[in-house]
């Protein structure tokens, strides 16, 4: 439990460093500029699917599944769950939500390449806690979405890749 809170600590300080909600934020904006109306909520749906699709357990597990061993069944389950759940976003938040695609497609594209290269080091124990880290963040999701109070999740996404970062380091120490 210790690594996860860490991990959430300093991928929290790296993403707020990178700005990285500030720069999706920027990028549905300039896609609302390109192809809705301004105040259309066109970056909110983009912003907020994007962050849903990609945060979550099914995202990372399924990607590094698809990488590690070739089976791909947690990504086709997470895809179907994924439409649905677009269906009801682009219901709510307007076409933005669609180019969240692009997103999740470059996101679980380098999590499956990462894993095909990275398959010794991610043992059950690293993926374990890469998705405990992910769940947390499906919280924060949550807390958005029924606007109780703004985290920026988006801030958060390194914090999910430094259990692997914290047991290569201990491999090296121990």
């Amino acid at each position: 439990m210790l690594l996860i809170i860490v991990c959430l600590a300093i991928g929290s300080l790296l993403g707020e460093w990178a700005a990285i909600e500030a720069r999706l934020e920027a990028a549905g904006r300039w896609f609302e500029s390109r192809f809705a109306g301004t105040g259309s909520g066109f970056a909110r749906g983009f912003v907020t699917a994007t962050l849903v699709y990609c945060v979550g357990s099914m995202a990372i597990v399924g990607a590094m599944e698809s990488g590690l061993t070739g089976n791909h069944q947690t990504l086709y389950a997470k895809s179907m769950l994924d439409g649905i759940t677009a269906v009801v976003f682009t219901a709510a938040m307007g076409v933005g939500v669609m180019l969240s695609a692009i997103s999740v497609f470059i996101y679980q594209g380098l999590i499956t390449g990462g894993a095909l290269m990275l398959k010794p080091l991610l043992v059950p124990v690293v993926v374990n806690q890469m998705s405990a880290v992910g769940g947390l963040l499906i919280l924060g999701l949550g807390i958005n979405l029924l606007e109780i109070r703004k985290i920026s999740v988006g801030n958060m996404l390194p914090a999910i890749f430094l259990p692997l970062v914290y047991y290569i380091i201990r491999g090296w120490v121990w």
